[in-house]
């Protein structure tokens, strides 16, 4: 499936609070899974998390400029998968924030926050 198969009950589940996951490809091959709390764009079909520059996911994304993130709730999940990037644009970065902040709560401050942005491409799942 892609972002366009998505109907509004899997749409209202990626806008509900959840913790999800987020696999990246660390260097030797290996999936490195962290817990992250993401925001879905649907009219841009693009996965926002914010983060801080270092950080494992920032170097990884980096490197194989691909991610997936998987949200679960009992029987139902979805995982969306696509090119990644890492951005530190401040207006990027400012929506990600204003995002994140809308979904769960605002962040704490931090001066080398960065960006995560999946395009996504393949939507996976049971909703």
């Amino acid at each position: 499936m892609t972002p366009n198969d998505l109907d509004d009950a899997a749409t209202a589940f990626l806008t509900d609070r959840h913790i999800a996951t987020l696999t990246t490809l660390r260097g030797d091959g290996f999936p490195h899974v962290v817990a992250i709390a993401f925001t879905w764009d649907a009219d841009a079909g693009l996965v926002r998390i914010i983060t801080r520059e270092g950080s494992a996911k920032v170097r990884n994304v980096r490197r194989s400029a691909r991610g997936a993130v998987a949200q679960v709730d009992g029987p139902r999940w979805l995982s969306l998968e696509g090119p990644a990037e890492v951005t530190d644009d401040p207006v990027r970065v400012a929506e990600a924030v204003r995002r994140y902040g809308e979904r769960y709560q605002p962040p704490r401050e931090a001066t080398d926050r960065v960006a995560i942005e999946i395009t996504v491409e393949r939507v996976l799942g049971n909703w």
